[in-house]
């Protein structure tokens, strides 16, 4: 993908003002490869940042099935609302974690032991990511999985089949079955794979011994006439070598094989994306194949490629949005194998772990067993370090990073080390501004000549070395793959003052690289030297150098390195056995490199290269170290109930100072070691407390704020955990739902964690550590007792002590709530959830009740704590038998009842409107920051005043600047963000929404118009533009409706820039025949209209038309804003 320096247009639902203040329109450049644009360097609007952000009905949502066949809801934001049990999985226990980056994770408790020892990728349970990718329910109805098996293990096709799972490619690079699993029966083929369920015991052996890995189908993603000289490929031309019978596979979003830079140049295509077609209808696999070997043709010669005189096989492997799964990637690296391809091109990525993936496994295989060379994108996540992704994190992958035309490594160019700890990447090449053929589908790029686009990234970078790589493959067809990476390593020319954690050896010169008789080894990674230093043993590792030639050749050795700060690495740190070496002809010789780390004081990564200089002839090798910072071990020790080393337990490690977030466990004797950084960490310890594996009963202990600053043993003992008992003053009611919240936030940093078991009796809690300031961590428990249409919610907020909970309130500590949820038309279901507000601000509403509309009922309450309700509404099943969801309203902030009292809630009934609110720290309206603008106005709130959002059939919305269309959209004012015009203009914003009758027989149609005046915004402030609407709020019944043929009050209350007593004008209108005539409707005090209704039942449409006094106008008009009947 190209290094895009425009912003991508986003939307947001109910905002925070502070979020539009902080997260809205954001400075830096756009997101490239799969990465998320890097954060705003001073306040603003950054597109879509803050979709979701407030207290959006979560309804709107997405819900994801998990490998486990458990579903889960997530809001607008998402942040999970809602988990339920798979069929037969009914009583799981349930954990949910959301840390301080959004990300989300659901596990069921019969996974945590499997997640913990690595046998399931954590990303299975990512719902964030899951949505992300595009895994939710909504969007597809199976789940793609990589299975891989022992060596010499599979599990037979019928087998998966009769578990819901097809077997959708073979991959024997990594000995492993890519499947679909439907969701449906994603249970079954749970238990099939990893052996869990009635006979927990004996099948989870059996499982083991079929499997060794689970992992999610992840996709990854798309990640020329100076550049060519600038690699030195002209040198290689005049030399008679532009890749001539050297064949190139290509794996990416296809290629155009008609644009006349490729015609007749392309051997095969073959698709293996989701995609019907081979055909480039994004242009980054055309512009990839052009920059390796495009003969210029179009351009009379100027943007010719660096092999033009290679053959391109070209494997579409990303679909047309220009991600792929990762067991379409493999598939594509087997194919262009056996299609004899001596060099793949692979310009595409995803995020790396520290573990071997699929991909980096097929990678390393078929590199050692065909010779062939797999050229790789480093990835557009810099700077920041330890950055490489997947597959270019791969060993034998030749991997590359990207420089600008001055040789300075490219802002957006990743860095190492590999999440393992490896030396990568492994050279550069030129990525910024790259000029290659357009495909003729193709929508990437920047125009930049008749057939050609710009793109910037190393996905530019990756195919000048696979160019150069097919130059020195004709050069030398007895070269192996390995051969080919050594040399192109060795002769690159070195950026000064660079570590090699940035660019390898440096900037690929195909022309050093061409003829040179000497070539050395691979990288020296020294890897990590533990802290203390002090008494560090050096390591050494040796260079061989060898000798194609027919004469000895004498190295004069040196070495330099560089910190991730650019700064000279400690003298003494990297040292060369030799100052010179002579290798002898057709033979080789070796040179010892020593890494001694008690040199110097500072931490941190250091790398640069030996270089050996002769008189003709340069080779470089790069090494590199990490010194590790202050860290210690953390041993834990997990013991069950009788005091016994527990198996079946985990602990969560939890860095509240860095970037730590793994679960641990070792299902043999309870106890696992691991090393970390000095710092603070909140430890969660779970230990299962029933007599079976797959037992729900949990001790859970909490250390909130463990500080780890010297080699620690902690043990997590169940018997330290206390009971939690909550009882009703209802014995007839049933206890439906119990939720344990645990959370820890210090400054920027913190996380939390959700336990959900259908009875408290299942749980014991127990704290480590000494107790907290309430600020600091928290525990909450809330649950939900049923009897009949009443429902009892108590909750609490507990700081200090967390340790087990015992609570026996009475019917006078609770406040009364009695609901009315309304049906503006027949034949709906819904749904109500009540979340308690944690200390830290955020809520958890899991136990969403169902019903019928219209619906009643009673909700006892505790006070001190503040609730955020929410109900949304439901029509008939889809084709998956899932309700659709088609609307539902959220109160506009949190707030807490008084003991003894009773109250009336009223959702889902009209007047459904506009509403331009602020509380709680949350808003509606339209803002200005600089010249950029978002707009976010919910058209379908209720008459209580509940924030709304409702699915629609017809919407249009427009902005116009004297006149003259700034944007247009087929969408409600959602918050997407757009460019204004500079200087002063008069502008007029305009939205206009449409549902289906059968969805509401009310507010069918809303519009509103908007004129008023803005200039540009100068410095970092918010400026909120006079917007105003109207929210009308008469006593409706629950279906919407007043009496036929009688007088009726309409209260009304203006909102925004306007009010009733500054409003320079102000009339209303009233239709009773569907919008065909309007007249005048009374007002008084402009608070409330005065109608009679008609006697024959229909419906009343209300317009109004303000102007504020200065000057800013408002048309709005709700069509059938509420029906009369007799």
């Amino acid at each position: 993908m190209n290094h895009d320096r425009r912003r991508p247009a986003g939307a947001f639902g109910p905002i925070t003002a502070v979020a539009l203040a902080t997260a809205l329109l954001g400075g830096a450049a756009g997101a490239v490869q799969a990465a998320p644009a890097e954060g705003a360097s001073r306040p603003g609007l950054r597109p879509g940042a803050v979709f979701g952000a407030g207290s959006g009905s979560g309804g709107s949502g997405r819900t994801v099935t998990l490998v486990t066949g458990d579903k889960v809801t997530l809001d607008r934001a998402g942040k999970v609302t809602g988990v339920s049990a798979a069929e037969g999985r009914q009583g799981m226990t349930f954990r949910i974690t959301r840390a301080a980056d959004g990300h989300s994770l659901a596990v069921p408790r019969d996974a945590e032991r499997l997640l913990a020892d690595g046998t399931v990728d954590r990303q299975l349970f990512d719902v964030t990511r899951l949505v992300d990718l595009g895994y939710d329910d909504a969007s597809r109805p199976d789940l793609p999985l990589i299975v891989t098996y022992p060596e010499g293990g599979s599990f037979a096709a019928r087998s998966l089949s009769a578990s819901g799972a097809r077997v959708t490619r073979d991959l024997p690079s990594v000995n492993g079955d890519a499947l679909r699993a439907r969701k449906s029966e994603a249970a079954t083929l749970w238990r099939t794979l990893t052996g869990t369920g009635a006979d927990a015991r004996s099948a989870a052996a059996d499982g083991a011994a079929k499997v060794r890995k689970i992992w999610l189908d992840g996709k990854v993603e798309a990640s020329l006439d100076r550049s060519t000289a600038q690699i030195g490929a002209p040198a290689a031309w005049a030399a008679g070598y532009d890749g001539t019978g050297v064949t190139v596979a290509v794996l990416d979003t296809g290629v155009d094989a008609t644009h006349p830079d490729l015609k007749d140049r392309v051997d095969a295509q073959k698709n293996f994306s989701d995609t019907p077609d081979t055909v480039d209808r994004v242009g980054h696999g055309t512009h990839v194949a052009s920059t390796v070997a495009g003969s210029g043709a179009r351009s009379g010669g100027k943007y010719k490629g660096v092999a033009p005189g290679a053959r391109i096989i070209s494997g579409k492997v990303l679909d047309d949005s220009g991600a792929g799964r990762e067991s379409d990637i493999i598939a594509g690296m087997q194919w262009a194998v056996d299609q004899g391809a001596k060099v793949v091109n692979l310009s595409l990525g995803g995020e790396d772990t520290p573990e071997t993936d699929p991909v980096e496994q097929a990678v390393n295989r078929l590199s050692a067993d065909s010779g062939t060379l797999f050229v790789i994108a480093a990835g557009n996540r810099g700077p920041a370090a330890a950055t490489i992704g997947t597959p270019g994190s791969a060993a034998a992958a030749l991997t590359v990073g990207a420089v600008d035309r001055t040789d300075a490594i490219a802002d957006f160019s990743s860095h190492g080390p590999t999440a393992d700890g490896s030396l990568k990447p492994d050279l550069t090449a030129p990525g910024v501004d790259i000029v290659a053929a357009r495909a003729a589908e193709g929508v990437e790029g920047d125009p930049a000549a008749d057939g050609y686009v710009s793109m910037s990234g190393t996905s530019m970078a990756t195919p000048h070395v696979a160019g150069a790589a097919a130059i020195l493959a004709q050069r030398h067809p007895d070269w192996t793959g390995e051969w080919i990476k050594d040399a192109l390593t060795g002769s690159a020319a070195a950026t000064p003052g660079l570590s090699a954690f940035a660019q390898g050896t440096g900037r690929t010169d195909i022309a050093r690289a061409m003829d040179r008789p000497v070539t050395s080894s691979p990288a020296l990674g020294f890897g990590t030297a533990r802290w203390p230093h002090a008494d560090d043993e050096p390591v050494t590792k040796e260079i061989t150098y060898r000798n194609d030639g027919d004469r000895p050749v004498t190295l004069d050795l040196a070495a330099e390195a560089f910190g991730e700060d650019g700064k000279p690495a400690a003298e003494g740190m990297f040292t060369v056995s030799s100052q010179r070496l002579t290798v002898p002809a057709g033979g080789t010789a070796t040179a010892a490199v020593t890494a001694d780390t008690r040199a110097g004081t500072a931490d941190g990564t250091f790398g640069g290269s030996v270089t050996a200089t002769a008189a003709d002839t340069t080779v470089r090798t790069a090494f590199g170290v990490n010194r590790e910072p202050e860290s210690y071990d953390l041993t834990v020790r997990h013991l069950d109930l009788r005091g016994k080393p527990s198996g079946n337990a985990q602990t969560g490690v939890y860095g509240l100072d860095g970037d730590i977030w793994k679960d641990y466990s070792d299902p043999e004797d309870g106890e696992f070691t691991v090393r970390l950084p000095k710092g603070r960490y909140a430890l969660e310890g779970r230990v299962s407390t029933g007599a079976d594996p797959g037992d729900v009963k949990l001790a859970l202990l909490l250390h909130p704020k463990f500080a780890l600053t010297r080699d620690t043993t902690l043990v997590m003992d169940a018997r330290k955990a206390e009971p939690v008992r909550i009882t009703v003053p209802d014995r007839a009611a049933k206890h439906t739902a119990a939720t344990l919240n645990f959370g820890v936030g210090t400054g920027g940093s913190g996380y939390t964690s959700t336990y959900l078991v259908d009875d408290f009796g299942n749980l014991r809690v127990g704290q480590l550590g000494a107790r907290l300031p309430a600020g600091e961590a928290f525990a909450q428990y809330n649950g939900t007792w049923t009897h009949g249409a009443v429902r009892y919610r108590p909750a609490w907020n507990r700081t200090g002590d967390l340790s087990g909970f015992t609570a026996k309130p009475r019917r006078q500590d609770f406040a009364e709530l009695n609901l009315t949820v309304g049906a503006p038309a027949a034949g709906k279901t819904g749904t109500l959830t009540a979340a308690p507000l944690a200390p830290n601000g955020s809520w958890f509403d899991f136990d969403a009740d169902e019903f019928a509309l219209p619906h009643t009922g009673t909700e006892y309450v505790l006070p001190g704590v503040k609730w955020q309700y929410a109900v949304n509404q439901y029509g008939a099943p889809d084709a998956d038998g899932e309700p659709r969801w088609e609307g539902g309203q959220t109160v506009t902030a949190p707030r807490s009842y008084t003991a003894g009292r009773s109250y009336t809630q009223r959702f889902n009934i009209g007047v459904f409107g506009p509403h331009l609110y602020s509380a709680g720290g949350e808003a509606s309206g339209a803002i200005r920051l600089g010249d950029e603008f978002a707009a976010y106005v919910p058209l379908f709130s209720d008459g209580a005043g509940h924030v709304g959002v409702s699915d629609h059939t017809k919407a249009r919305s427009a902005l116009y600047a004297d006149g003259t269309p700034v944007f247009t959209s087929d969408e409600p004012l959602n918050g997407e963000t757009h460019a204004l015009p500079a200087g002063r203009h008069t502008y007029r914003l305009t939205t206009d929404v449409s549902r289906a009758a059968s969805l509401s027989a009310v507010s069918t149609r809303v519009t509103a118009e908007w004129t008023f005046r803005s200039g540009h915004v100068a410095g970092d402030a918010v400026k909120w533009l006079p917007l105003s609407a109207v929210r009308f709020t008469p006593r409706l019944g629950a279906a919407s409706t007043a009496k036929a043929g009688k007088a009726f009050t309409v209260p009304f209350t203006i909102e925004g820039a306007a009010t009733a007593r500054t409003a320079r004008k102000l009339a209303v209108t009233v239709s009773y025949d569907d919008g065909r005539t309007w007249k005048p409707a009374k007002t008084a005090d402009r608070k409330r209209l005065e109608l009679r209704h008609p006697a024959r039942p229909g419906s009343v449409s209300l317009r109004v038309v303000l102007t504020d006094a200065d000057g800013n106008t408002l048309k709005q008009t709700i069509h059938r804003a509420y029906r009369t009947t007799s």
